[in-house]
């Protein structure tokens, strides 16, 4: 029986398998940095890392602490600007990104903007950063949603998925044929696309949920594969890489938010008794 796993660890794991050998991979901070970094050790060595700010090519030693930290890398092959890596997904040399959702809706549409009326939100987000520019001409996109939520209609869009759904984007005019969100792994079950309508439905539910639990979070009639899996168990392997690259990536966030609490202060006190 493999070692027991945390959600974030369950979630790490499924990420990083969407990451295969040769892929040109843009990644941001937090769970996406652990799982390109998983996918490096163990499924896709030869998987190019680039980082928005244009570090492109490495290997992390330990967890980034923001888009520009070259400091956690193990060497990189060259560091561009903001600017070469937006022209290089223009011209289609990013393979997969992989975006965070606070809002989204049937058709993959998402918003990390703000959550209520833009100009007095009830939550203001980060913001668009890149993601509107890998939103849109990536080759592959997989959204990924630890908090968010599903609804009826955005507060703000701000990256494109399938727009109003069937062939809207293609239509559009405005992106490569054939792109759009591939997948959404959330807390619950990773979700797909119809290939047709381009409407999400549930591909996997995660050990230990069940379909009506996900449902309940969705507000349209979410469709259900008929093929239905469960989302595969971490290993220990993956687990322990994990635990080892980003310990504090393991964990749920208000308990690793409280452990480095509790670390400074008991750094503090030691320093006030000395």
């Amino acid at each position: 029986m493999s070692k027991p796993y945390t959600l974030n660890e369950l979630l790490i794991v499924t990420i990083g398998k969407e990451i295969h050998d040769d892929e040109n991979v843009v990644l941001g901070v937090g769970i996406p940095m652990v799982s390109g970094s998983l996918a490096k050790a163990l499924y896709a060595p030869h998987a190019t890392l680039i980082m928005e700010s244009g570090i492109i090519d490495f290997r992390p030693t330990l967890a980034m602490n923001h888009v520009a930290d070259c400091m956690s890398c193990r060497g990189f092959s060259f560091s561009s600007d903001l600017f070469s890596t937006f022209t290089m997904t223009y011209r289609g040399f990013v393979d997969v990104c992989f975006l965070g959702v606070g809002q989204i809706d049937k058709y993959g549409n998402i918003n990390t903007t703000v959550i209520g009326d833009y100009e007095h939100p009830a939550i203001r987000l980060p913001g668009a950063g890149g993601a509107t520019d890998f939103s849109s001409y990536a080759q592959r996109i997989i959204l990924t949603m630890r908090g968010g939520e599903f609804v009826e209609k955005l507060s703000y869009r701000t990256s494109p998925g399938y727009l109003e759904g069937g062939d809207s984007r293609d239509r559009s005019g405005h992106f490569p044929k054939g792109t759009g969100p591939s997948k959404l792994i959330s807390a619950q079950g990773v979700f797909e696309f119809d290939p047709v309508t381009k409407e999400m439905y549930l591909a996997k539910v995660h050990p230990g949920v069940s379909v009506a639990s996900v449902k309940k979070k969705v507000p349209w009639d979410l469709k259900v594969s008929p093929d239905l899996t469960e989302t595969e168990r971490p290993t220990d392997e993956e687990i322990d890489f994990i635990r080892s690259f980003a310990p504090t990536e393991s964990l749920p966030r208000q308990l690793m938010y409280e452990l480095l609490f509790c670390a400074y202060e008991a750094k503090r006190e030691s320093g006030l008794s000395n």
